[in-house]
């Protein structure tokens, strides 16, 4: 194998990885994604959602999950995971906002 050839050779490889590379930052800059099926209705309403996580130390984490409406509260650790609360998103966001509107405004010093 000649020098040149060696040297095209390498020269069409990172063509190729910079092809790749490009494509990628493409995907993750402007979140590209694939095309549905063709003559399928809209993507239905997700079930599952992840609304907050809290670190409590390097190996465990609160986890809040919605599933259906009703919220979850998870301790996920290497020896396990644990359910701590379940509960109607509904009835706790109102709870929320009774408390919010119940509590005095706190004010300032300038």
């Amino acid at each position: 194998m000649t020098i040149l050839a060696l040297m095209r050779m390498l020269g069409a490889l990172a063509l190729v990885l910079g092809g790749l590379a490009g494509a990628l930052w493409a995907v993750r800059r402007f979140d590209l994604t694939l095309p549905g099926r063709i003559g399928t209705a809209s993507r239905p309403e997700r079930r599952l959602a992840l609304v907050e996580r809290l670190t409590v130390d390097p190996r465990r984490s609160l986890v809040l999950v919605r599933r259906d409406g009703r919220e979850h509260l998870l301790l996920i650790a290497p020896e396990g995971h644990v359910v701590i609360d379940a509960f109607d998103a509904a009835t706790f966001s109102g709870m929320v906002d009774r408390h919010v509107a119940a509590a005095p405004a706190e004010t300032a010093d300038a």
